[in-house]
Protein backbone atom coordinates (compact mmCIF):
# COMPACT_ATOMS: atom_id res chain seq x y z
CA UNK A 1 0.00 0.00 0.00
CA UNK A 2 1.42 3.44 -0.75
CA UNK A 3 1.28 6.50 0.82
CA UNK A 4 -1.76 9.48 1.33
CA UNK A 5 -1.26 13.06 0.71
CA UNK A 6 -3.38 15.61 3.13
CA UNK A 7 -3.36 18.63 1.62
CA UNK A 8 -2.08 21.39 4.35
CA UNK A 9 -3.41 24.87 2.80
CA UNK A 10 -4.03 26.52 5.81
CA UNK A 11 -7.64 25.43 6.33
CA UNK A 12 -8.34 21.76 7.17
CA UNK A 13 -8.92 19.68 10.38
CA UNK A 14 -5.48 17.88 9.11
CA UNK A 15 -4.68 15.82 12.27
CA UNK A 16 -7.58 14.47 13.09
CA UNK A 17 -7.81 13.00 9.45
CA UNK A 18 -4.27 11.77 9.90
CA UNK A 19 -4.96 10.17 13.09
CA UNK A 20 -7.56 8.25 11.65
CA UNK A 21 -5.39 7.02 8.67
CA UNK A 22 -2.54 6.13 11.14
CA UNK A 23 -5.38 4.01 13.10
CA UNK A 24 -6.57 2.34 10.31
CA UNK A 25 -2.34 1.52 9.63
CA UNK A 26 -2.35 4.01 6.61
CA UNK A 27 0.99 5.88 6.08
CA UNK A 28 -0.01 9.38 5.22
CA UNK A 29 2.04 13.00 5.60
CA UNK A 30 0.21 16.31 5.47
CA UNK A 31 1.83 18.53 3.46
CA UNK A 32 1.41 21.69 0.86
CA UNK A 33 4.35 20.83 -1.16
CA UNK A 34 3.66 20.01 -4.62
CA UNK A 35 6.73 17.07 -5.11
CA UNK A 36 5.06 15.38 -2.41
CA UNK A 37 1.44 15.62 -3.43
CA UNK A 38 2.55 14.43 -6.92
CA UNK A 39 4.91 11.44 -4.95
CA UNK A 40 1.71 10.52 -3.15
CA UNK A 41 -0.80 7.37 -4.74
CA UNK A 42 -3.55 9.40 -3.30
CA UNK A 43 -4.85 12.62 -1.86
CA UNK A 44 -7.59 13.67 0.35
CA UNK A 45 -8.19 17.26 0.40
CA UNK A 46 -9.99 18.69 3.97
CA UNK A 47 -11.11 21.70 4.69
CA UNK A 48 -13.54 23.92 7.09
CA UNK A 49 -14.63 27.66 6.46
CA UNK A 50 -15.70 29.57 3.66
CA UNK A 51 -15.67 28.74 -0.04
CA UNK A 52 -14.28 31.56 -1.62
CA UNK A 53 -11.30 31.69 1.37
CA UNK A 54 -10.53 28.35 0.79
CA UNK A 55 -10.80 28.46 -2.70
CA UNK A 56 -8.07 31.81 -2.75
CA UNK A 57 -5.93 29.79 -0.27
CA UNK A 58 -5.39 27.07 -2.74
CA UNK A 59 -4.96 29.17 -5.68
CA UNK A 60 -2.52 31.16 -3.48
CA UNK A 61 -0.51 27.71 -2.57
CA UNK A 62 -0.46 27.21 -6.15
CA UNK A 63 -2.30 24.00 -5.38
CA UNK A 64 -5.53 25.07 -7.88
CA UNK A 65 -4.01 23.11 -11.48
CA UNK A 66 -2.11 20.87 -9.72
CA UNK A 67 -4.96 19.09 -7.95
CA UNK A 68 -6.89 19.53 -11.34
CA UNK A 69 -3.69 17.56 -12.69
CA UNK A 70 -3.45 14.97 -9.87
CA UNK A 71 -7.24 14.33 -9.87
CA UNK A 72 -7.05 12.65 -13.78
CA UNK A 73 -4.38 9.98 -12.16
CA UNK A 74 -4.88 8.97 -8.24
CA UNK A 75 -7.70 8.95 -5.70
CA UNK A 76 -8.69 12.17 -4.32
CA UNK A 77 -11.17 12.37 -1.04
CA UNK A 78 -12.69 16.17 -0.72
CA UNK A 79 -13.73 16.41 2.96
CA UNK A 80 -16.67 18.77 4.09
CA UNK A 81 -15.47 22.22 2.80
CA UNK A 82 -12.89 20.19 0.85
CA UNK A 83 -15.87 18.49 -1.20
CA UNK A 84 -17.37 21.75 -1.69
CA UNK A 85 -14.54 22.67 -3.30
CA UNK A 86 -14.43 20.31 -6.24
CA UNK A 87 -17.97 21.95 -7.67
CA UNK A 88 -17.50 24.17 -10.37
CA UNK A 89 -18.65 27.07 -8.36
CA UNK A 90 -19.69 28.01 -4.70
CA UNK A 91 -22.19 30.94 -3.79
CA UNK A 92 -21.20 31.35 -0.19
CA UNK A 93 -20.76 35.04 0.44
CA UNK A 94 -19.74 35.67 -3.60
CA UNK A 95 -19.39 33.31 -6.72
CA UNK A 96 -16.10 31.67 -6.74
CA UNK A 97 -14.66 29.34 -8.79
CA UNK A 98 -14.01 25.98 -7.02
CA UNK A 99 -12.11 22.96 -8.82
CA UNK A 100 -14.05 22.00 -11.35
CA UNK A 101 -14.17 17.96 -10.69
CA UNK A 102 -17.54 17.78 -10.31
CA UNK A 103 -20.49 19.25 -11.92
CA UNK A 104 -22.98 21.89 -10.42
CA UNK A 105 -22.59 24.36 -7.70
CA UNK A 106 -22.65 24.76 -3.85
CA UNK A 107 -25.24 26.73 -2.50
CA UNK A 108 -26.82 27.18 0.91
CA UNK A 109 -29.51 24.27 2.02
CA UNK A 110 -33.13 26.16 0.99
CA UNK A 111 -34.73 24.41 4.33
CA UNK A 112 -36.64 25.54 7.09
CA UNK A 113 -34.41 23.76 9.20
CA UNK A 114 -31.96 25.52 11.73
CA UNK A 115 -28.25 26.01 9.78
CA UNK A 116 -25.72 25.21 10.32
CA UNK A 117 -26.79 21.66 10.03
CA UNK A 118 -25.05 19.83 12.60
CA UNK A 119 -24.85 16.36 14.24
CA UNK A 120 -25.82 12.74 12.79
CA UNK A 121 -27.83 11.99 10.00
CA UNK A 122 -28.30 8.34 7.61
CA UNK A 123 -26.85 8.00 4.59
CA UNK A 124 -29.14 6.99 1.69
CA UNK A 125 -26.90 5.24 -1.41
CA UNK A 126 -27.41 6.15 -5.04
CA UNK A 127 -26.02 3.68 -7.02
CA UNK A 128 -22.98 1.03 -5.92
CA UNK A 129 -20.04 3.09 -5.14
CA UNK A 130 -16.20 1.28 -3.54
CA UNK A 131 -16.38 3.93 -0.73
CA UNK A 132 -19.55 2.52 0.62
CA UNK A 133 -18.87 -1.21 0.64
CA UNK A 134 -19.52 -2.75 3.36
CA UNK A 135 -22.04 -0.27 5.26
CA UNK A 136 -25.40 -1.22 5.29
CA UNK A 137 -28.27 1.92 3.91
CA UNK A 138 -28.85 4.28 6.70
CA UNK A 139 -25.49 4.21 8.00
CA UNK A 140 -24.94 7.12 10.43
CA UNK A 141 -22.20 9.81 9.96
CA UNK A 142 -21.51 13.22 11.25
CA UNK A 143 -22.14 16.70 9.49
CA UNK A 144 -21.21 20.55 10.04
CA UNK A 145 -22.45 22.67 7.24
CA UNK A 146 -24.90 25.41 5.85
CA UNK A 147 -24.09 24.80 2.10
CA UNK A 148 -24.57 21.57 -0.09
CA UNK A 149 -23.65 20.34 -3.83
CA UNK A 150 -26.22 20.98 -5.57
CA UNK A 151 -24.81 18.81 -8.71
CA UNK A 152 -25.83 19.40 -12.24
CA UNK A 153 -25.20 15.88 -13.34
CA UNK A 154 -27.57 13.39 -10.44
CA UNK A 155 -25.09 9.82 -11.76
CA UNK A 156 -22.24 11.85 -9.59
CA UNK A 157 -24.45 12.32 -6.49
CA UNK A 158 -23.33 8.55 -4.52
CA UNK A 159 -25.30 9.32 -1.65
CA UNK A 160 -27.77 12.13 0.11
CA UNK A 161 -29.16 12.61 3.92
CA UNK A 162 -32.32 14.25 4.94
CA UNK A 163 -32.42 17.89 6.16
CA UNK A 164 -35.88 19.00 5.34
CA UNK A 165 -35.04 18.01 1.85
CA UNK A 166 -32.49 15.65 0.21
CA UNK A 167 -28.95 16.62 0.70
CA UNK A 168 -25.98 16.06 -1.29
CA UNK A 169 -24.16 13.46 1.44
CA UNK A 170 -21.25 12.60 -1.01
CA UNK A 171 -20.07 12.60 -4.87
CA UNK A 172 -18.22 10.91 -7.37
CA UNK A 173 -16.72 11.25 -10.73
CA UNK A 174 -13.85 8.59 -11.57
CA UNK A 175 -11.63 8.38 -9.14
CA UNK A 176 -12.59 12.00 -7.76
CA UNK A 177 -14.81 11.05 -4.46
CA UNK A 178 -15.72 13.91 -2.18
CA UNK A 179 -18.17 13.41 1.42
CA UNK A 180 -19.84 16.61 2.87
CA UNK A 181 -19.99 14.94 6.31
CA UNK A 182 -16.83 14.00 8.10
CA UNK A 183 -15.51 10.02 7.92
CA UNK A 184 -12.49 11.05 10.54
CA UNK A 185 -15.46 11.82 13.25
CA UNK A 186 -18.08 9.27 12.29
CA UNK A 187 -17.18 6.37 14.01
CA UNK A 188 -16.93 2.72 13.05
CA UNK A 189 -18.63 3.98 9.30
CA UNK A 190 -16.27 6.63 8.96
CA UNK A 191 -13.23 4.41 9.33
CA UNK A 192 -14.83 1.95 6.73
CA UNK A 193 -15.57 5.19 4.32
CA UNK A 194 -11.67 5.51 4.73
CA UNK A 195 -10.50 2.12 4.82
CA UNK A 196 -12.55 1.58 1.69
CA UNK A 197 -11.29 4.99 0.57
CA UNK A 198 -7.14 3.28 1.27
CA UNK A 199 -8.14 0.62 -0.49
CA UNK A 200 -7.97 2.50 -4.08
CA UNK A 201 -4.06 3.12 -3.88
Amino acid sequence: MGYTAIVDYGVGNLKSVSNALSYLGQTSCITSDAGELERADAIILPGVGAFPDAAEKLRGYGLDQLLRRQAEKKPMLGICLGMQLLFDWGEEVQHCRGLGLISGTVKRIPTSLKLPHIGWNSLHFQGNSPLFQGLEEGANVYFVHSYHGAATRPEQVIAVTDYGMPVTAAVQHGLVFGCQFHPEKSGEVGLQILKNFGALL
